[in-house]
């Protein structure tokens, strides 16, 4: 054993002596630290027990790509394909040549305009192809079958947003023309119901028509042309920098903000607002939501 860990440092050592690593690389340093006297935590991941890891590397590759950054994006790559490289060398019916192997192929049969003699007249006609071939692959015969396909483990609004497509492509939507007017409508009616089911004091309702509202909202989202995830996200960050402003405002003027009344801090919100150029819901309003 000794002697063979001996060989392993020496084509570390090697490897980093390159100048520059390969995906080949990658795959042998994760074998080595999960095999026989690699390493002890490598050695007993799971599937399950690094599934987390996989979900917050991607969000910090969106986060790298929101900011521009090309040397942090790089990185933060990197850091997915080690989760890639980690599931497909814990796999048991399959390996990485098996996962390279299926996405080359998925590529060239759905780009049969590139790869074939398929003519499309743009990129539209491009994503239309692209899900009819994956129906016929999967054998979805419906279009409740392709819903199904959606994964529950999306983020809520986005899972959302995509069943809504789905339905839009089977038929089952507003046309263009009325779909903003319709679906605000919509909106209202659902936020109508959400008020009545409070009014009544039904609490076994709330969430029912809470989540109706929602599902809603990301309807008007399609038609609008805005995206609801990153239209939250853009909201939330509005909110935590104008509340941050009201804190330094709060600590200048000398209030407890646990002890001052909320009317007194809706004033110094709509400073903060104003130092924005901007105009709203106070912070009262968004209280009573």
């Amino acid at each position: 054993m000794g002697g063979r860990l001996c060989g392993m440092r020496d084509d570390m050592a090697a490897l980093m002596a390159q100048e520059r690593c390969t995906a080949d690389d990658l795959r042998r340093i994760v074998e080595v630290l999960r095999g026989p006297g690699g390493c002890p935590w490598d050695a007993v991941q799971t599937h399950e027990s690094i599934r987390k890891n996989f979900i917050e590397e991607t969000y910090e590759v969106i986060e790298a790509i929101n900011k521009r950054d090309d040397a942090l994006l790089c990185e933060e790559l990197g850091d997915v394909l080690l989760q890639v490289v980690m599931h497909a060398q814990m796999a048991q019916t399959f390996g990485w040549d098996e996962v390279t192997d299926g996405i080359c192929r998925k590529l060239i049969e759905r780009h049969p305009h590139v790869f074939g003699d398929v003519q499309v007249s743009g990129a539209g006609e491009v994503l239309s192809n692209w899900d009819a071939i994956k129906r016929r692959s999967k054998g979805q015969r419906t279009s409740g079958e392709a819903m199904d396909s959606v994964p529950r483990e999306l983020p809520a609004l986005m899972r959302a947003a995509k069943i809504q497509q789905k339905a839009a492509k089977a038929g089952f939507d507003w046309d263009e023309a009325n779909g903003v007017r319709e679906s605000l409508a919509k909106l209202e009616e659902e936020v109508a119901e959400l008020r009545r089911a409070w009014m009544d004091g039904d609490p076994s309702a709330w969430a029912d028509e809470l989540g109706d509202v929602l599902f809603s909202a990301v309807n008007a989202s399609r038609f609008l042309h805005c995206d609801a995830e990153e239209a939250l996200t853009a909201a939330t960050d509005k909110f935590r920098r104008r509340f941050g402003r009201v804190e330094v405002l709060a600590a200048a003027a000398g209030l407890d903000m646990a002890k001052t009344p909320l009317s007194a801090l809706d004033r110094l919100w709509e400073q903060a607002k104003a130092e924005e150029g901007c105009v709203g819901d106070s912070v009262a309003e968004i209280s009573a939501v």
